[in-house]
């Protein structure tokens, strides 16, 4: 048993593996070496006194529901955005903040993850970030005032920024690569149960109370500490290292604080002047430009100082690797396109269709439910066909589901239109997102996991931002080119993420804003084409990729070899098998 299932495990009795489990779902079989203790797959020895591996259920149940909790959190939010406002007597754009302040402490965390996990454990570093998590929660609950609620959620983001790459490393640490895109899958389950409940649970929470939309979380997160306790056991980085058989990521397991210094504060500057620019609507504003270019700045000298450092904060040398640098750019170009488009629709049906946020959130799960339903299939295939074939296959049927909705959206589009295209475009989304982060980390060692679950959670967030950012900023010019002044600011206002506008559009003007709304939707379907181009030519195993051409090439220019029979062989070979075998020697 390898990685942190087997590190973190309680003990456990001894099963017998069932057919069609993963290797870590039982006991080990392998006998033990010369000293006594138990031989783990791959040659590995772990110490007689080490407990066995838990049971696969328990694991990914915690790990399900601590990624459940950050999905929900981040869906409800923003439906309760303009309740917020009404009650805490603050400004759209000091509220903002509520949903700005988590997104920052989300950017200011997740770089520090491949650290923290080496020097402290992946077990120990989750059920921390899940603590935090839970405490922000209660406190946002408990705020008196919009100030402490801002504070409180900044407290709730720190502990959820860590909760997705520490759960990705546990998972790749623990599955052998072969079949890490059906533990990935599982992983990703909250992707199919968030979206659905969020929205709607928000909309029924928000009838009562708003502090009932954060105070939700406490049930799901002290159950899920609770079963963390009994089935993950924290252990240090130098333990776990040694059960691997390697070395700490550092040699002195010191942390990296000028690297700190630097990707920190970049990403929180450049992802505070995307927010800006779709508040705004514009990206040629002082307030947009410097914080973004100075962030970008930052991050530019960060990835300079790590390509050269032996013990970097994150280990950028990864992007090297052909499969983690071709699953980075496709990862970015998809997640800015299918969240791009997903902050257009929702303003699409509250605006134009007049629906209320509750309503919007029904309508939305048909396609979760297909995202949901394709990750669980295409995360599986791509352990026995080439993973470009899934992306791609994924890419070009969310391009369709996209381009249809963006091509009948309009003032008076019947709903099953809408619904049915945009759930062929959540089927396109189950079968990349997971897909491709599983292809960029599958053959990762235990010593790079952190890293490569880090440089993807940053690449996705820095992208969902960048997306949304696009897709307001020329909803905005849409809508001001169409006279629609007063949505314009509105849409604007809105960029900043909480997907809700002050006012409801009718006649002429929700005819120009349907406009509006499909040029921003040819922008996410333009980055999608991107993102195709991307998987077929880099993607390893892609039909037009290089090692693909290479494959090709030899095949052609290899000779034929003819087979020579050995001294003493049968000669009486009927003519089907021997054309089949490649046999052409003659008889004697």
């Amino acid at each position: 048993m390898s990685g942190d299932l087997g590190n973190l495990a309680g003990p456990e009795e001894e099963e017998e593996e069932e057919p069609g489990e993963p290797e870590w779902a039982g006991e080990p079989k392998e006998e033990g070496d010369r000293e006594g203790n138990r031989r783990e797959p791959g040659g590995r020895s772990a110490p007689s006194g080490s407990a066995g591996p838990p049971r696969t259920g328990l694991v990914f149940t915690v790990l399900v529901l601590g990624g459940l909790l950050v999905v929900l959190d981040i869906t409800i939010i923003n439906v309760a955005i303009r309740t917020l406002a009404a009650d805490l007597d603050a400004s759209l754009p000091v509220i903002q903040w509520v949903s700005t302040g988590y997104t920052l402490a989300l950017a200011v965390t997740v770089p520090t993850t491949a650290w923290l996990v080496a020097r402290f454990g992946s077990g120990r570093v989750y059920m921390v970030a899940l603590s935090l998590f839970v405490l922000g929660s209660v406190l946002c609950g408990l705020a008196w005032n919009i100030g402490a609620l801002i504070a409180f959620r900044v407290v709730q983001g720190i502990g959820g920024g860590l909760v997705n790459p520490v759960a990705m490393t546990i998972v790749l640490r623990a599955t052998p690569p072969e079949r890490r895109g059906r533990a990935m899958g599982l992983l990703g389950l909250p992707v199919l149960v968030g979206p659905v409940i969020g929205p709607t649970l928000g909309g029924w929470l928000v009838d009562i109370s708003w502090r009932w939309i954060f105070l939700v979380n406490l049930p799901l997160g002290l159950a899920a500490l609770l079963l963390a306790s009994r089935v993950l056991r924290p252990v240090t980085a130098a333990a776990g290292a040694v059960q691997r058989g390697g070395t700490p990521e550092s040699a002195d397991g010191r942390l990296d604080v000028p690297g700190l210094a630097l990707v920190a504060p970049g990403l929180a500057l450049f992802v505070y002047g995307l927010a800006e620019s779709g508040r705004r609507g514009t990206v040629t504003s002082a307030g947009v430009l410097v914080p973004a270019l100075a962030g970008l700045a930052l991050a530019v000298v960060f990835v300079v100082r790590a390509a050269r450092m032996r013990a970097p904060l994150v280990q950028v040398a990864l992007l090297r690797l052909r499969a983690v640098a071709s699953g980075t750019a496709t990862l970015a170009l998809f997640a800015a396109a299918y969240f791009g488009s997903m902050f257009v629709l929702p303003l699409y049906w509250q605006l134009v269709r007049g629906l209320s946020p509750a309503e919007t959130g029904m309508l939305a799960i048909p396609q979760a439910l297909a995202t949901g339903a394709s990750l669980q299939v295409a995360s599986r295939m791509v352990d026995r066909v080439p993973p470009a074939r899934v992306v791609g296959f994924g890419i070009v049927t969310a391009s369709c589901g996209l381009i249809t909705a963006t091509l009948l959206l309009g003032v008076d589009t019947p709903y099953w239109q809408m619904v049915l295209a945009m759930s062929v475009m959540g089927v396109g989304a189950g079968s990349t997102i997971m897909p491709t982060i599983t292809t960029a980390l599958r053959h990762l060692s235990d010593r790079d996991a952190p890293s490569g679950s880090t440089l993807l959670t940053i690449t996705n967030q820095v992208s969902v931002s960048i997306g949304t950012a696009l897709t307001s900023v020329v909803l905005a010019a849409g809508l001001t080119a169409q006279g629609v002044a007063g949505a314009a600011g509105g849409a604007g206002a809105a960029g900043g993420g909480e997907g809700v506008l002050p006012t409801v559009v009718d006649g002429q003007a929700a005819a120009r804003f349907a406009e509006a709304c499909q040029d921003a939707l040819f922008v996410s379907a333009t980055l999608l084409v991107a993102a195709l181009v991307v998987a077929l030519t880099a993607i390893p195993g892609g039909p037009f990729s290089a090692s693909r051409r290479l494959q090709v090439q030899s095949r052609i220019r290899a000779p034929r070899r003819r087979r020579v029979r050995p001294r003493g062989e049968a000669q009486d070979q009927s003519p089907v098998r021997a054309a089949r075998t490649g046999d052409l020697t003659p008889p004697r």
